[in-house]
């Protein structure tokens, strides 16, 4: 009897094994906390947390209300002057205007650095843009294609009235300081949200192969700017600090530093104390940016290859003559921008234009900055 009970009662049943019950749950617990794992993840990739600054609206208006800015060809636009702050410290680290048209994006059209570090961007002067752009529509043809870097392409296609080949915003080339770089997703994700228009895949890829023409040298690179503009009548833009910019797009494979310099009594003295420290820190060649009454901007390239792109032989460095350049042709250039014609298009649609005049813009002088 005893042993008949002990039998039954150490026989093993379904209901009564612990590891029947165990493993389904331990197998439920694991697949649930990859789910929450992965909406973590997902969570995680779309809110990357706030940006270090902010954009806050200081004044908004017509172009009217802002008569400093030359903007009066444009009575349309809605303009708006932002100050960006970061937190607790109360002076703005930059100041900018900005336009849209109608219910359209808003597109940055210059740019103030407050500090001595370069946020986001370069600086740029809105009185030399609207110079560009009045060119612009006043001599390239109505059919004519636009090239220059995101975000003076995307200047251009407000205020020109031309289309060009890169509309949308590249928050991916930004050029985001040091002490910023844990937080580049989340300043990316503000410029998206903020300007709106992010650059689709397609996009992307001709702005990687815009940048492959500017390092390539110029035979080489002329022909990739043809290949990106097709049969049209075409140019392009492109500004003294766009060197920087490509810099940060592609570090380590184009060279390049910038320094700020005092206009402290005559110019001659600064070149000369320029020309100095470029001696002693073995760059090759520079050029300047002037910033204001007060202060320029140095570029400088360390290397050979550099200094033989299609880029640096376009903008007047000590050791460039652009003028002389025959992949492409200057035909223009205002502060801090020059513009050639791309070859191999069709030809501008006003009657008796020659390659040689094509849109008549008129005859660049070149500036005495780079001696």
């Amino acid at each position: 009897m005893t042993a008949s009970t002990s039998s039954r009662a150490a026989a093993p049943t379904p209901g009564a094994r612990p590891g029947s019950k165990l493993l389904p749950s331990l197998g439920i617990l694991l697949v649930a906390g990859g789910i929450l794992l992965l909406l973590w993840f997902a969570w995680a990739w779309f809110n990357p947390g706030p940006a270090p600054y902010r954009y806050q609206l200081a004044e908004e208006g017509s172009a009217d209300k802002f008569p400093q800015l030359g903007l009066g060809k444009w009575p349309d636009l809605s303009i708006a002057r932002y100050e960006v702050f970061a937190e607790d410290i109360p002076q703005p680290l930059a100041v900018l205007h900005a336009a849209r048209q109608a219910n359209g994006p808003q597109v940055r059209l210059d740019w103030e650095n407050r500090t001595s570090e370069l946020l986001l961007t370069t600086d740029l002067k809105l009185n030399e843009l609207a110079t560009l752009a009045a060119a612009i529509d006043k001599y390239a043809g109505k059919d004519a294609l636009v090239l220059g870097w995101w975000d003076t392409s995307r200047q251009l296609k407000l205020l020109s009235k031309r289309d060009t080949l890169f509309s949308g915003q590249f928050s991916d080339y930004l050029v985001i300081p040091t002490p910023w770089q844990k937080q580049a997703d989340a300043i990316r994700k503000y410029e998206d949200d903020f300007w709106g228009g992010k650059a689709g895949r397609e996009e992307e890829q001709k702005f990687e192969r815009f940048a492959d023409a500017l390092m390539a040298e110029p035979q080489a690179g002329a022909a990739i700017l043809r290949e990106l503009a097709g049969d049209r009548e075409a140019y392009l833009a492109i500004h003294v600090t766009d060197l920087y910019k490509l810099g940060v797009m592609r570090p380590g494979r184009f060279d390049v530093a910038y320094r700020n310099f005092p206009m402290e009594g005559n110019m001659h003295g600064m070149v000369d104390y320029l020309k100095r420290w470029v001696l002693d820190n073995n760059y090759k060649t520079y050029t300047l940016q002037s910033l204001s009454d007060r202060l320029v901007r140095g570029y400088f390239l360390k290397d050979d290859k550099s200094d033989q792109t299609l880029i640096a032989q376009m903008l007047p460095f000590t050791q460039s003559m652009p003028l002389d350049l025959t992949a492409v042709q200057l035909i223009y250039q205002t502060g801090g921008y020059w513009v050639y014609r791309i070859p191999g298009g069709k030809e501008p649609a006003s009657a008796g234009a020659t390659p040689e005049d094509a849109a008549s813009f008129p005859a660049p002088v070149l500036p005495p900055a780079a001696e």
